[in-house]
């Protein structure tokens, strides 16, 4: 696009309804937030178990913070690695049940570092089509060729990976699937990966801190296997930043060594590192955040809403609308009522799935949830007619 081109593309993206903007939190992430000065009822956060603003949490920050400083001052390759980020890197390889774990500064930077470092020209990365961009984004950086197969779909997978005659297989996909809540079929994809001589690639970003006690999709599904990378982030469900890939010691080194979106940047704060120790902790010690979790989706899943929600047992929730004005409408709708609840619509999901992406949380009350099934129901009534 010329510089010329941009009035005229933003206008198009306002008139297909398609047009974003930040919003501005003028609080602390929990369940009422001030929006663009406005005090609402939120149903937008990735904080899963209600851990963000924890006190415990905050303690060990602001102690960390008088110790450390703020930032870690290098890339961890040079003096940026404290015995903060070591001894976080133990706790989570131990929780998760690998040999070894690193920390990343965001998932993102994880997915790009582990692709790219183990694909190359040559080689195969087969993707779910509904893959987070980032995991799209790793393997077009590797260069390696990359096959897409339809979602969830085994069989087409399979025809796949059965011509390929590729040096290095990847499959890659999310263990939980951020728009729709659903599942990868992780024991078939691990049949499939042994089958094939693959790497399989998990991205637990939703389902860590929720599935297999906490543990996340290996604990969820007994996949602890030598050809098995597992990445979660630690931005939702445990309350802090950032991202860990779990796997062989072997693996770690790797990364340590030609991971680029590792080598190449500044360790995240120390300060962050010792919260996510704590974080692990609380996940461990304060089981009742997931079972309450638990009853909020169950009871909202139960409802009787005039649209059908997606079913998924994760705080994912999605509202399949379909337009992109009706979806824009309701979201608004909502708001006026004062409940946040975004709209989602293309290119994030597929043309003609915008919807709500409902995300609920173990800090929502049961009276919050009640307020947020009577308003959905009201608003879908009185702005799609259902």
């Amino acid at each position: 696009m010329q510089p010329h081109e941009l009035g005229a593309g933003l206008a198009a993206l306002q008139q297909q309804q398609q047009y974003r903007q930040c919003v501005t939190r003028e609080s602390a992430q929990g369940t009422h937030v001030r929006l663009n000065g406005r005090d609402m009822l939120s149903f937008a956060s990735n904080d899963y178990l209600g851990l963000a603003s924890h006190p415990r949490l905050i303690e060990s920050a602001r102690e960390a913070l008088s110790r450390w400083g703020v930032g870690s001052g290098a890339s961890h390759l040079v003096t940026g690695h404290t015995s903060a980020h070591e001894e976080a890197e133990m706790v989570l390889a131990d929780w998760i049940g690998t040999p070894s774990a690193l920390l990343f500064g965001s998932g993102y930077l994880a997915n790009l570092a582990v692709i790219s470092s183990l694909l190359g020209r040559g080689d195969e990365v087969f993707a779910d089509k509904l893959n987070h961009a980032s995991l799209n984004d790793g393997c077009l950086l590797s260069r390696a060729r990359l096959r897409r197969f339809r979602h969830n779909d085994m069989a087409q997978l399979e025809s796949l990976l059965q011509a390929s005659r590729a040096r290095s297989r990847m499959i890659v996909v999310d263990a939980v699937y951020s728009m729709d809540g659903d599942e990868a079929p992780l024991a078939e994809l691990l049949r499939l990966a042994h089958r094939y001589d693959a790497w399989l690639y998990l991205d637990d970003a939703h389902g860590f801190g929720i599935s297999g006690g906490g543990r996340g999709a290996l604990a969820e599904y007994a996949l602890h296997d030598p050809r098995v990378i597992y990445m979660a982030t630690l931005g939702k469900a445990a309350g802090v930043s950032g991202a860990v890939v779990a796997a062989s010691d072997e693996l770690c080194a790797w990364l340590v060594n030609r991971g680029r979106s590792y080598i190449y940047t500044t360790a995240m704060p120390p300060a962050l590192a010792v919260a996510i120790s704590q974080s692990v902790g609380l996940m461990r010690d304060e089981p009742w955040r997931r079972e309450r979790l638990a009853a909020h989706i169950a009871k909202l899943q139960a409802a009787m809403l005039p649209y059908p929600l997606i079913t998924s047992r994760f705080a994912i929730q999605a509202l399949i609308i379909g337009g992109n004005n009706a979806t824009v409408m309701l979201a608004d709708q909502l708001a006026a009522a004062g409940l946040w609840v975004p709209a989602i619509r293309p290119p994030t999901v597929a043309a003609g799935t915008a919807r709500l992406r409902i995300s609920l949380s173990a800090a929502h009350s049961e009276q919050e949830l009640g307020i947020l099934i009577e308003a959905l129901g009201h608003a879908l009534r009185d702005t799609i007619g259902g």
